[in-house]
């Protein structure tokens, strides 16, 4: 995949992840869909304080994201590796949709949780992606720990060797793009959450749309 192409898939795919994970926070119950282990810290919580007692949806979010990353091993077999971010797309405009035409004030929260749970296994299809496909980004898309703590790596070596390590310098600009991508999305997920709710996920799915074309005819090989 050409250079131009990795930066663009990498900030995309960065910008939706942090866009969904705080969408589905602020419109869906305090739940992480693409930190889904920031859900035991949350339901962790909520069980010490009493203050849910549907806390026990978080937890279900593990296992369907494990059934995402499973199923996208599975297709990644058998098909292209830009065809993963497709079915991504699909699930996110998909749980969008249904939230459009959800109203939440109706205390739905069976659908609400369904609407989550499309949303965690779309997640779990990205993630599987960068694991399949490490070429095709610059690291994870959906959790940023890793590139903070090689961009800090970066920088500290950066610092003691005068900015003149090439090596450095080249990883620090990539883990940048990836965590400025995943920051971004959480800042206008957080406003997008606040006024449209769940629906504003219909944003982050044709965001996966405008990747997957980009994507389209730079699929890289499976590793």
């Amino acid at each position: 995949m050409e250079q131009k192409n990795i930066n663009t898939v990498t900030l995309m795919l960065a910008a939706v992840a942090g866009y969904c994970d705080i969408v589905t926070f602020i419109a869906g119950d305090n739940i992480f869909s693409a930190h889904v282990t920031g859900n035991f810290i949350v339901f962790a919580y909520q069980m010490a304080t009493g203050g849910d007692i549907d806390a026990w949806i978080k937890l279900i979010t593990f296992p369907i994201f494990i059934i995402a990353v499973i199923t996208g091993g599975l297709m990644s077999g058998k098909v292209k590796s830009n065809k993963l971010l497709f079915v991504e797309c699909l699930l996110l405009i998909a749980a969008g949709f249904i939230a459009l035409f959800y109203n939440q004030e109706n205390e739905q929260k069976l659908v609400m949780y369904i609407i989550i749970l499309l949303i965690v296994f779309a997640l779990g299809l990205q993630n599987a992606f960068g694991k399949l496909f490490s070429k095709a980004t610059y690291g994870p898309t959906t959790m940023m720990t890793g590139n903070v703590t090689q961009a800090s790596l970066d920088l500290g070596a950066l610092l003691f060797k005068g900015f003149k390590s090439t090596e450095n310098v080249i990883s620090f600009k990539k883990q940048l793009i990836t965590i400025s991508g995943f920051l971004l999305g959480c800042l206008t997920g957080a406003f997008a959450g606040k006024y449209f709710g769940l629906a504003a996920i219909l944003l982050a799915g044709g965001s996966m749309l405008v990747c997957y074309i980009i994507s389209k005819n730079h699929a890289v090989q499976n590793q």
